[in-house]
């Protein structure tokens, strides 16, 4: 395996790798660290203390994060003339046929 680079090695003297640290203490430790060059993640370890083969200890679900992805969704909604109103109201950005799909291309 390669060396790391410095930026690495700077913010890998901030933590301590065999200590476990609370979600405020780390979410600080993160935030310490130099900035990157490139979009950085996060691996989180949680344990629950469950056991997932009892079926009234499974644990299902999504986590909706505070901000979203950052990507705003857009509807476009090819239909015929008299369901482009009821498609706008709906939520659609653009309704139409086949000038839609002009206005596409």
């Amino acid at each position: 395996m390669g060396k790391h680079g410095k930026r690495y090695r700077d913010d890998l003297k901030k933590v301590d790798l065999a200590e476990s640290y609370s979600m405020g203490d780390a979410m600080e430790r993160i935030k310490s660290f130099s900035g990157k060059k490139f979009d950085q993640t996060i691996d989180l370890c949680v344990h629950l203390g469950i056991d997932p083969r009892h079926a009234d200890q499974q644990v299902r679900g999504s986590v909706s994060l505070p901000h979203g992805t950052g990507k705003t969704k857009r509807v476009i909604a090819f239909c015929g003339p008299d369901k482009v109103e009821a498609a706008k109201e709906a939520g659609a950005v653009e309704a139409g046929g086949e000038d839609l799909v002009k206005k596409i291309e």
